[in-house]
């Protein structure tokens, strides 16, 4: 491959967020416009044709002062087109109402998970959240979602990436939660989502929506203080979510002293809660409890041939998964956070667990499945991870691979040292990344074959800035 390894006194990864490497100091990504993209190794599929759309924090600083965390970047598109005329990209920041106040202003102005407003204290109260729209993308067929799960999605322009404004989606209040991970059922059209309303007892909205977006049916269920709830799982006719043991301390937000992330705390003691809903109905079916851990993201969930509900998903030992990922915006991490994938049997009427198995001991992150297989069975499971023998309290995810849950192996994807590739995508009979290039200072969109992901990548395109490290996509 056409990437030669230097040797190298700092992490690479953080190049791509930082001036100087490893120094922390932010530097935000550069926009482009719609750009043809030129081949650099290999050549495009015949049959791939469509767009990758990809969101993620573009910048982490505002007038050099750097923001709280990495969750608190302003998000920022790459749509990346398949033609049959070649390939083009377009990156355009979301033009949120807090990211132009704030570059009109040369400086930040508002809080957000992870950092309060900067300024006199009422500020805390005057501009406590900026909605950041970072975190991924919900193509539709008229419109483009930046998702954040804070507050409504914006809506773009599927094109340009041209942000249209805030979108209720004929159903949502301004400023209620609509999560970055809803669930499409793509042979029906339906798209479950979720989000939560603060309160000393939080509520948990659920909602189902038709293929053009439009919530057409709401839930609402009471829950236990204020928990963290970033993914759920469609498994068959069931919405199933695993409620960790994170709860929020209200007082030290609503005295505007604290940010959303140094007030959530760990209670292992609360152990794992679970709810089921009937996706017919949204009504609930039962709850249950289970040992504590935390996850973000599911893998997938399907109902086996004895009714019982699967469910995989990427499981971490505690909550200092939120420590690390806090460190990465810095550009230096040193806190190791180690999740696995892991799967749990469950009886949907009554919401009890009947076992829990890792599946595999590699670091696993942004577990996905085809999208056909979405809430059925799937034989293969694709995730990022961590080379074999990379400190993961000092790296970020530097390779991924694809999980064969028949044979229970492990193929990695064939990745040069210091390449960063973003969550996999499987799309047809192929794999979508964007890597950055550590070596170079380059990022890139490479496409495998998913049936070879330790061979050549079959297509490297080129891009004409750097892509910062970027959360969760989906292609159109």
């Amino acid at each position: 491959m056409a990437t030669t390894t230097q040797p190298l006194t700092h992490k690479t990864w953080a190049g791509a967020i930082a001036k100087g490497g490893a120094l922390p100091i932010a530097k935000p990504a550069t926009e482009f416009p719609l750009t043809p993209l030129p081949i650099l190794s290999g050549q495009l599929p015949e049959g791939l044709r469509g767009t990758l759309y990809r969101n993620g924090p573009g910048r982490l600083e505002r007038g050099g002062i750097p923001v709280g965390h990495w969750f608190d970047g302003d998000g920022a598109i790459l749509a990346v087109n398949f033609t049959d005329n070649g390939v083009t990209a377009v990156y355009r920041y979301v033009q949120t109402a807090g990211y132009q106040e704030e570059a009109a202003a040369g400086k930040l102005l508002y809080g957000n998970y992870g950092m309060t407003a900067p300024g006199p204290v009422w500020n805390q109260w005057l501009k406590p959240v900026k909605n950041a729209a970072n975190t991924s993308v919900l193509p539709l067929p008229n419109k483009l979602l930046a998702l954040w799960e804070g507050g409504n999605p914006h809506s773009l322009d599927l094109q340009t990436l041209e942000t249209r404004g805030l979108d209720d989606l004929d159903g949502l209040s301004q400023g209620l939660g609509y999560s970055a991970h809803p669930k499409v059922d793509y042979q029906t059209g339906e798209i479950f989502n979720f989000g939560i309303s603060p309160g000393m007892n939080a509520t948990l909205n659920v909602y189902k929506s038709d293929f053009s977006g439009k919530i057409i049916q709401k839930a609402e269920v009471k829950l236990q203080g204020v928990p963290l709830i970033h993914d759920f799982v469609l498994a068959g006719q069931y919405l199933i979510f695993f409620i960790p043991a994170v709860r929020l301390n209200l007082l030290p937000i609503l005295a505007g002293i604290s940010s959303y992330s140094d007030a959530l705390q760990w209670k292992p003691k609360l152990g794992t809660q679970i709810l089921v809903f009937d996706r017919e109905t949204l009504t609930l079916v039962n709850r249950g409890e289970t040992e504590p851990w935390f996850q973000w993201h599911f893998a997938n969930g399907y109902v086996d041939d004895s009714g019982d509900v699967v469910v995989d998903f990427a499981r971490y030992r505690d909550f200092q998964t939120n420590q690390y990922l806090r460190e990465v915006a810095t550009g230096k991490t040193y806190t190791p956070a180690k999740s696995t994938l892991t799967r749990v049997h469950l009886q949907p009427q009554t919401a009890k667990v009947t076992s829990i198995e890792q599946l595999s001991d590699r670091s696993c992150e942004f577990p996905n499945v085809p999208k056909p297989n979405v809430g059925k069975a799937s034989r293969y499971t694709y995730m990022s991870s961590f080379r074999e023998g990379t400190d993961i309290s000092q790296e970020i995810l530097n390779t991924f691979g694809r999980f064969d849950n028949q044979t229970e192996t492990f193929t990695e994807a064939n990745l040069p040292e210091n390449c960063y590739p973003s969550e996999p995508l499987p799309v047809q009979s192929w794999v979508l990344t964007v890597v950055y290039d550590g070596n170079s200072h380059n990022s890139e969109v490479w496409v495998f074959e998913s049936d070879r992901l330790d061979a050549e990548p079959v297509c490297r395109l080129g891009l004409p800035s750097v892509i910062p490290h970027s959360f969760h996509g989906n292609f159109m």
